[in-house]
This record gives C-alpha cells, structure tokens and sequence, in this order.
C-alpha cells in the first residue's frame, strides 16, 4: 500500500473518532452554553460558562481536535495518485478558512467570554456577554460551520469522481451536507429572526449524525480498496450459518474492515484456556499445493528431497473456558466452545522466525468469533451451524464439524487409537519416524500473519507445551471436502492431545524493514520478555 493511501486510512479513522468525541462533548458539556442548545435564557447560559468554566473549556478541546482532523484530512485527500486533485484542493481551502474563523473564536469563547460571563453574573446585566454571544455564535456556528460544510461537500466530490463511492453515500451526502448548509449558511442568508437558535441546533445535531454514518460507510470502502477479499485467511468472505435477516446482518458486520481497522488500536489482551481431546489431523502433499495458500510476505516450510513436501493440519478440540487471563477465577463462568484451526507452517523471511499461518478457523460461539475477527490480526474465524469433539468409552473419538450454509470448513471423522504408525510413502522420506513428526508438528508456539499494507508481519505468541509422550496415535475414517479441497486423495496421519493448558501471550509486529530478530525472545501482553 501506498504511503499516500495509508495516511488516508488513518486520517479519515482520526476525523472519526474525532468527531464522535466532539459530539459526546456537546451533550455533556456544551448544550447548557450554547444558543439554541437548551430551553435556557442567555441568564442561564452566562451563569453555566461562569460556574463552569474549566468544564466549559474541556468541553471544546475536542472539537479543537476536530479543526485539526479535518485539516489532516483535507490533506489526506490530496496526497493519492487516484484521487482529482481540483476537489481535494477546494475542500482543503475551504477547511483552512473554516478553521481560521473558528478556533481563534473558539479561543476567545473560553478566556474573554468566561470573563465577560462572570461579569455579567456578578452585575445581573447580561447586554455585553449577550453582544459577545451572539457575535461568537454567528462565526463558529455560522461563517466556520458554513466553510467546513463547503469542504464535506469537496470530500464527496473528490472521492465520487475516485470512484470509492456507492449510491448510499449519494443520498447521505444530499441529506447530511443539505441539513448542516441549511442551519449555517440560512441564517446568514435569511436572518437569523427567520430560523431559530432551536432549529439550528437540531439541525446540527440531525447532520452530524448523518455525517457520522458518512464517515463510516466512507472509510470502509477505502479499507475495502486497499483490503481486498481473500480466499483464504483473514480477509476470506464470512458467511454465516444463520439465515433471515439475523444471518444478513451478521454477515455485513462480520466481513466489515471498518470494526478491524478500528481493532488494530486495541491493546493486545493474554487468553487461556483449559482445552481437551485436541485431534490433530495431518496431510503431508506437494508443496505446490498449499503454496497458493501462503500470504504475501511468508515463505512456506518445506520438507523432504528437494523441499517437494509440506505439512497441512487441521486440528479441532473443545477449549476450557476461554477467556482473558486477567479475569481470574471468574473465567470459568464464561463458555468452552469447540474451535478448530486449519494451518500451514510458514516462515518470516524478513527475521527468520517461523510458525503456523492459519489459513481458517472456526469456533462455536458467536461473540467470540467476531471479536476474533475484529481484534486478532492472525485468526481467520468462521462460524459453523453446529461441531463437537466426542470421547467415547472405547476410547474412540468423533469429530464433527457442520457449516450449515456458512463459510466454515466442514470435518466428519472417526477415529481410535493405534499403535504408533510406521512412516510409509511419502512420510518416510521427509521424518525418520512418527517422534520425529510429533518433534516438528506439535510444538508450535507462534501464529505469523501478513499485512501487506503496513508492509510487517504479525506474531502471536502461544505457550502450549504439551509433552510429545502424551499424543496418542489414531487410525480411522476421515471425511471433509473443505480438506479435499486442499490436500486432494492425500491419506491423514491423526493423534490426540488428552489435555492443553493453551496461554496466549500477545500480539505483536514485525516491520519488514527491521533488523533480523531474535525468535527465542518473547514479548508477553504485559511489556515483559522471555
């Protein structure tokens, strides 16, 4: 991705969040102050900017903020070679004007207007600060509001002719840009005797909302320009086993950029989780086959002579109340889904490092899969109608996994326990025996992941140590097409795990242009390293 491109993701996130707050501070702060903003008198309005004045000036520090993010934005919008550049400029003009009457305004409401309002309390004469109020007014809420709005109207313009637009953004941008001319531009137009401080105050209100949405749907098709879809891994489309409007509505939130985006500045969190009966299921195919599965910026870990081979896995298990660690005791009120992994090994060729890529997943409960999806870079997760991992008293275990009509993978196998299996063709040729398959299959303490855009790679460092003496070869009938798919007729060599204690320590980025790291060193959710 573009320099350019990435400055705009983050310029129209800020410029949202941005304008959220600012409206989260009117109605907490400002409305008691603001013309129009309450039934109250310019009395009542003197005595709040008077008693409260550092809540007064609190108050408008974000939407000082705002001023800047749409500068930002402004010159956001100028820097893609895809965009015309005569909006982009007018828009930029436009919001230099606007911040250029604003904010000394602004400025000048919280220092000589609490000044002239304490008077006017003192005195109970209120002709000065009602002068002051209205003069304020009129170029912040009025001259500025009017300007921005110019620029709102360019942002709609510029990204229309760039072709990132849809015909919903058509009949936002009419309604949210209509609305906030009205209430700035018809005052100075008609009188102000003519449109009320009522009316303009609900009109804003009415647009920024709409603005919002604006900002939402806008962001996320410029995410969706520079993310596009993916047949596997992250970005792979979501489709949820559940049908009716239920179903629609989880897909559009699911397959969202907007909620990852947005994800990407959560602070990692450490999870365990008590998992049982982990059924590892693995093909060992041509190389060739699973490469069209690897990310960009990952290499595949090949085996065998002349690297022919490589390793796919799916493994499925039921988690032990799955959750944060810093929950405590308390985390065994929360669920223990089935979750399975579907997996390649692959290496960073950027620092060496090594681990699994999951090409897809898939977990039972719902809140977790999208909260997954939008916090976790590396874990592609899926919803499936319905799955279970079964110990029978036979010590047979069955492992099933329905999709219903969704999108995750599908798994119905059979299995029980063996002797330890002789390495036949083509597993021969790439382990000398089953240990020394258990020695490179099982300990996999880190989950990689690209993001081509922010051009690094994403660590998830996992502790599982699980004893290779505690897997238990397995033997039986396997069936899934979503497997077919991948490793075609290849024949699955399985075992399980009785018992993981899985800890997931955090989420962490290497750049591709850093220094080679050293992969034994560890940074855990907690800043420390190990």
């Amino acid at each position: 991705m573009p320099p350019s491109d990435r400055f705009l993701e983050r310029a129209l996130l800020f410029t949202m969040v941005a304008h959220l707050a600012a409206m989260v501070s009117m109605a907490l702060f400002l409305l008691p102050g603001i013309p129009g903003g309450t039934p109250a008198d310019i009395a009542s309005r003197a005595a709040y900017v008077a008693n409260h004045a550092w809540v007064w000036r609190l108050g408008w520090f974000p939407w000082q903020v705002t001023a800047a993010s749409d500068l930002i934005l402004a010159v956001a919008l100028l820097r893609p070679r895809w965009v015309s550049k005569l909006p982009a400029v007018v828009s930029l003009l436009a919001t230099v004007v606007a911040v250029s009457i604003e904010q000394p305004n602004e400025f000048r409401w919280i220092t000589t207007g609490v000044d002239l309002a304490r008077e006017a309390v003192k005195h109970g004469t209120y002709t000065d600060y009602l002068r002051f109020e209205t003069e304020t007014n009129r170029l912040v809420s009025m001259w500025a509001a009017m300007c921005y709005t110019i620029a709102a109207i360019c942002w709609s313009w510029t990204l229309a002719a760039a072709g990132v637009w849809n015909r919903w953004l058509t009949g936002l941008s009419v309604a949210a840009w209509g609305i906030l001319l009205f209430v700035s531009a018809g005052p100075l137009i008609l009188g102000t005797d003519r449109i009320s401080d009522r009316t303009i105050a609900a009109g804003n209100a009415c647009g920024f909302i709409l603005m919002m949405i604006w900002f939402a749907l806008v962001t996320e098709l410029v995410l969706r320009r520079n993310r596009p879809a993916d047949v596997h891994g992250r970005y792979a489309p979501w489709k949820s086993p559940y049908r009716g409007l239920l179903g629609v509505l989880i897909d559009l939130i699911a397959n969202a950029r907007l909620p990852r985006a947005l994800g990407e500045w959560v602070p990692s969190v450490a999870f365990v989780s008590d998992i049982t009966n982990v059924v590892y299921i693995n093909y060992l195919v041509d190389a060739e086959r699973l490469q069209p599965l690897v990310p960009e910026g990952l290499e595949l870990q090949r085996l065998g002579p002349q690297d022919r081979y490589a390793l796919f896995t799916f493994l499925t298990y039921r988690h032990g109340h799955f959750g944060p660690r810093l929950f405590g005791p308390l985390r065994r009120l929360l669920p223990s889904p089935v979750q399975s992994n579907w997996r390649i090994h692959v290496r960073d060729p950027h620092t060496g490092v090594t681990g699994i890529y999951f090409t897809s997943t898939a977990i039972t409960a719902l809140p977790n899969a999208l909260a997954a999806r939008f916090l976790s870079e590396g874990v592609p997760m899926h919803v499936p109608r319905q799955a279970e991992v079964s110990l029978h008293p036979d010590g047979s275990i069955a492992v099933r996994i329905d999709p219903g009509q969704g999108s995750a993978p599908d798994v119905d196998a059979t299995l029980s326990p063996t002797t330890v299996p002789e390495m036949s063709f083509p597993w021969n040729t790439c382990f000398a025996d089953f240990q020394a398959f258990l020695t490179y299959c099982v300990p996999q303490d880190r989950a990689l992941s690209s993001q081509p855009w922010y051009r690094c790679t994403t660590r998830q460092e996992i502790r599982l140590d699980i004893p290779l003496q505690s897997c238990q070869p397995l033997a039986g009938n396997v069936t899934s097409r979503a497997a077919h798919q991948i490793v075609g007729d290849a024949t699955p060599v399985c075992f399980r795990v009785p018992e993981v204690a899985f800890r997931y320590d955090g989420e962490q980025y290497d750049l591709w242009a850093t220094p080679r790291k050293d992969p034994q060193v560890r940074t855990t959710a907690d800043g420390s390293e190990r």
